[in-house]
């Protein structure tokens, strides 16, 4: 296992119609060896695959699925694309170019059939009888040339595909409009030809070339607007991928070159100017300006970026001229990994799928069988006849729809995620979007979520005989190894004091209490009270002001030289902007809110009070937060965790929803179940609206979807639906299934 080459791509797949076809596809691929996952989407007609590079490739899999009756678009030359990638243009120009060929097929259906159905109305009117100057076998002939027109031209796709289907014993909603549309034009040709065959004079018996010519028309018009439908569910991937501009300015020799995008290297220095698009992502070398990044973050407000600020590729350069180093170019930009996350959550099927996947399966044979038997019964027991028994079971083959249960879910989900990107709130798979509607209480780390995560120094107390920057020098310097974010604040603040560092003979870093170092031959201790007491430090009738700088919501670092206490560095971290709305907000969704965090328990009440939280776990070391959150889960209630994605991984790995909070780190999004790109905590409470209304559209979907066949069905059986409104209603129950779907595209969160 550990020596296998897996790759995770998508690819779209031509001649799918309906569920039927997404379960021949997955069936055909999870038949092939080393194929670990195989998801397949009506609504973008494309497959996510997972599979091992040893065992098979994309020849392989091509001629699975060619096998199956369908083709697997790779690019011409059948490379294999780099892990995590798919070729999205060619799938974006075979998704446009079958558009245009419905609405080219529908518009010629339409033309050569209003004259028929509007000369058939005229032939049964007595007015016909008394004054026309041809006969009715006449104008049948007409019917029979222009129909077979209809039939073998704009109607070719339908017969083409449910032949590719019967040579694999298999079927789809193709076989239904085939064959429906097939008997009525076959029994009408041997009408018209051969009428004493069927013991009818010429001209006498009633033909049905109008019922089969507006079946295909409606139904091509269906898929014409559910073709037009999908493609503006996938606009959000549309628009991120025409984010990054075509070209760049580089420096190179001394001298600014424009090159072509995939021409720019890592390491480069890029050139931007004001009102340009940054190419791809970097820090800062030279300049200042403020950036839109609202394309991928959601965040409206443009923000500031100076020297040492990452840039992302696809956001833009407001007002000021920057250079940066490109550190992440191709498909190793945040773009990039947008794309591709946003794609594989598209890609992804929700467990509430399952149902609607196991009907698909046996849809198309049942409906055939329940056909079979209406034509037999009305036959041989209805007395209706062989030509009214044969339009009853056309009027079943036609009224039966899986389009609509294949779209159900794939469309709410395509556009619920792709609605989540522009808020900045990426979901990583359908599952996720579906588990976290049900969340029922939410879990905030204190550092770096609730609050800003960039503490700094409020006030500095020095004791026993020391002054306030001999007490800072000694701490600075025994800090400047440390990666903890307290750390940090006291050595930037004892820098900006020009305090200088002594010299650091050693270290030892105690995670989540403390460090001890040796700083010019003296033992200086840093860290909580019971860290120091640990090092039989006394403490007592000295920190008088640690209760109250607590309760003011800081943080108390003590310091310790030589064996004495030296002192109180006051820490704190500023509570972010929206921090209380989101808390609020949580609970009118009837959430509870705790807060978990390693500090002490009244710097943890402090902040808890200042954003609205009541119950908090205050003093948990991070390996133990996971421990928090279980204990939440022993009484039942789904978790969702929030955290910055990294510092938190236990407990986001324990929460049966991973939330990571504004960092947009590429460990964040690969991780999280959602990552929220922008540091807005109110994104925690639109992500979960969003799964609500996603997963109730879905419903919406499937209900509907259910119903229409499990009412229309026994219509037309019973010979209360003629086959023209069958193929009426069969062909807009897809559309009113995208239409529905797209309505997230307005929800407001």
């Amino acid at each position: 296992m550990a020596d296998e080459v897996q790759h995770i791509l998508t690819l779209p797949v031509e001649g799918m119609t309906c569920a039927s076809c997404v379960a021949r596809v997955e069936k055909a691929l999870k038949k092939v060896e080393g194929v670990r996952m195989a998801n397949v989407n009506l609504a973008t007609e494309k497959v996510s695959l997972a599979f091992d590079a040893d065992k098979t490739d994309l020849a392989a899999l091509a001629g699975a699925v060619s096998e199956a009756g369908y083709k697997l678009l790779t690019d011409s030359a059948g490379q294999m694309p780099a892990a995590g990638t798919a070729p999205a243009s060619s799938a974006d120009t075979h998704q446009r170019r079958a558009y245009l060929e419905l609405k080219k097929d529908f518009v010629l259906s339409l033309v050569l059939t209003v004259p028929i159905v509007a000369i058939s109305m005229v032939t049964l009117t007595s007015w016909f009888d008394r004054w026309s100057a041809i006969s009715t076998d006449d104008v049948n002939k007409l019917f029979l040339i222009a129909t077979t027109f209809v039939i073998t031209i704009p109607g070719k796709r339908f017969f083409s595909a449910a032949w590719r289907q019967a040579k694999h014993f298999a079927s789809d909603m193709n076989t239904l409009i085939a064959v429906g549309t097939g008997i009525a034009y076959v029994y009408s040709t041997f009408v018209v030809l051969f009428p004493r065959w069927l013991g009818f004079a010429a001209g006498a018996a009633h033909v049905y070339f109008d019922t089969a010519a507006t079946i295909i028309t409606l139904i091509l018009l269906g898929k014409t607007l559910e073709a037009r439908a999908k493609s503006k569910a996938s606009d959000a991937i549309r628009s991120l991928m025409n984010l990054q501009p075509k070209i760049a300015v580089v420096v190179r020799n001394r001298q600014e070159r424009t090159v072509r995008l995939e021409e720019v290297s890592s390491g480069d220095i890029v050139v931007v100017k004001p009102g340009e698009k940054i190419p791809v992502d970097g820090i800062i070398v030279r300049g200042s300006t403020t950036i839109d990044e609202s394309m991928l973050t959601g965040e409206s407000l443009p923000v500031e970026r100076t020297v040492g600020h990452k840039v992302m590729g696809g956001t833009i350069n407001k007002n000021g001229s920057v250079e940066f180093k490109a550190t992440a170019v191709g498909k190793d930009t945040m773009v990039a990994h947008i794309i591709r996350l946003v794609e594989e959550a598209q890609g992804s099927k929700a467990p509430i799928q399952s149902l609607a996947d196991k009907i698909a399966s046996v849809f198309v044979p049942t409906v055939i069988s329940i056909a079979l038997l209406t034509f037999t019964l009305w036959l041989l027991l209805g007395g209706k006849g062989f030509t009214p028994s044969m339009i009853n079971a056309i009027a079943v083959l036609i009224i039966a729809c899986p389009c609509a249960l294949g779209l159900a879910t794939p469309t709410a989900i395509i556009v619920g995620t792709g609605k989540g990107a522009s808020l900045g709130v990426l979901i990583k798979n359908a599952e996720s979007l579906e588990r976290a509607q049900r969340i029922q209480a939410i879990i905030f780390d204190k550092t770096g979520t609730l609050t800003e995560g960039k503490p700094s120094v409020t006030s500095v107390l020095a004791l026993s005989g020391i002054d306030d920057n001999t007490l800072l020098r000694y701490a600075a310097s025994a800090e400047k190894r440390s990666e903890h974010p307290l750390a940090h604040a006291i050595v930037t603040y004892a820098a900006a004091r020009g305090i200088p560092f002594a010299e650091l003979e050693s270290f030892r870093s105690h995670t989540g209490s403390g460090i001890e170092a040796v700083v010019e031959g003296k033992k200086v201790v840093i860290g909580t009270a019971t860290f120091l007491q640990q090092f039989a430090i006394e403490l007592s009738g000295k920190v008088s002001s640690l209760e109250e700088l607590a309760n003011q919501g800081k943080t108390p670092v003590l310091v310790a030289i030589d064996g004495k206490f030296g002192g109180i560095i006051a820490i704190a971290d500023s509570i972010r902007p929206t921090a209380r709305e989101a808390v609020g907000e949580l609970g009118e969704l009837g959430i509870d809110v705790l807060m978990i965090s390693g500090d002490r328990r009244q710097t943890v009440d402090a902040v808890g009070k200042q954003v609205g939280i009541e119950k908090v776990i205050a003093e948990v070391l991070p390996q133990y937060k996971a421990t928090g959150v279980k204990q939440i889960q022993e009484t039942g209630k789904v978790v969702g965790m929030v955290g910055d994605g990294i510092n938190d991984a236990p407990a986001l790995a324990q929460a049966d929803v991973s939330i990571a909070m504004g960092s947009g780190t590429d460990i964040a999004m690969e991780t999280a179940d959602i990552t929220l790109m922008r540091p807005d905590l109110r994104g925690v409470s639109q992500a979960i609206r969003l799964s609500k209304r996603t997963i109730r559209t879905i419903k919406q979907n499937l209900f509907w979807a259910f119903i229409y066949n499990v009412v229309g069905i026994p219509l037309a059986a019973l010979g209360l639906l003629s086959p023209i409104v069958a193929a009426a209603a069969m062909a807009f129950s897809s559309v009113s299934v995208v239409s529905n779907s797209l309505r997230l595209r307005w929800s407001k969160l």
